[in-house]
């Protein structure tokens, strides 16, 4: 018996031999002198006149020759498609990862749908925001957010100072320099909120994500190994378009 996965291996082979016996057909239905023949012979119109040879010129084409053709390699594409259509619509396979049956008797489209979402998912959680490792976080369960231990830390103020660096004389007066000193004036107590993710947490869920890809791939391959019934739908379409 033909398995669903051979129909799906030459399809792609099928399709694309269609398509150039299709354009082939189609260049050569085209070209009016292929289609054409003639044959003319000459008689002089008296005895002493000119003798010429005959001319003739073959048809090389046949309309419904090529008809036969396309039909031929249609019906070939038509089969081959309908078989694969008609056994998707029995192939069904559980989504089973570590003995657990997360979906069961899917079918390959639906198998082939979760494929595609669960490679865009991936890329979805692989960016997740995660919480600064340079930081100590913990759960504030009055906020449901994330929170660092509160830091203090001290405010100042610059205030001028001045240095004398030369006392006043009677000839010149004092030599002084302004400096700025930080001095303290109050405090600052800071605490972090974040609501990112644990690194640890974003490499679990991308594990889960990455198992049930895997078993995704695994039930779409035993689906695709469903036998199936090989369908004749060329003959009945092209016998009645070109009958």
């Amino acid at each position: 018996m033909t398995k669903l996965n051979q129909i799906i291996a030459v399809e792609k082979g099928v399709k694309s031999k269609s398509l150039q016996d299709i354009n082939a057909a189609h260049a050569k239905v085209q070209k009016p002198a292929l289609l054409a023949g003639i044959s003319r012979t000459y008689q002089p119109k008296d005895e002493e006149g000119e003798q010429l040879p005959p001319e003739s010129t073959r048809v090389q084409v046949q309309a419904e020759d090529v008809l036969r053709e396309v039909s031929a390699s249609l019906t070939r594409l038509f089969d081959v498609t309908a078989t694969k259509d008609w056994a998707n619509c029995l192939a069904r396979a559980d989504v089973t990862v570590d003995g657990r049956t997360v979906v069961a008797d899917v079918p390959v489209s639906y198998l082939l749908f979760l494929e595609k979402q669960l490679a865009e998912l991936h890329g979805f959680v692989k960016k997740l925001p995660t919480l600064d490792a340079a930081e100590s976080w913990s759960l504030d369960p009055s906020t449901d957010w994330w929170k660092t231990d509160a830091v203090r830390t001290i405010r100042t103020k610059k205030v001028p100072r001045n240095h004398v660096k030369a006392e006043a004389t009677e000839k010149h007066p004092a030599q002084v320099e302004v400096y700025y000193e930080d001095v303290p004036i109050g405090y600052w107590t800071t605490v972090k909120f974040s609501g990112a993710l644990r690194a640890r947490r974003v490499n679990e869920l991308l594990e889960r994500v990455e198992k049930l890809q895997q078993a995704v791939k695994f039930a779409r391959e035993e689906a695709n190994g469903t036998e199936v019934t090989d369908q004749r739908v060329g003959d009945a379409v092209f016998g009645y378009l070109f009958g």
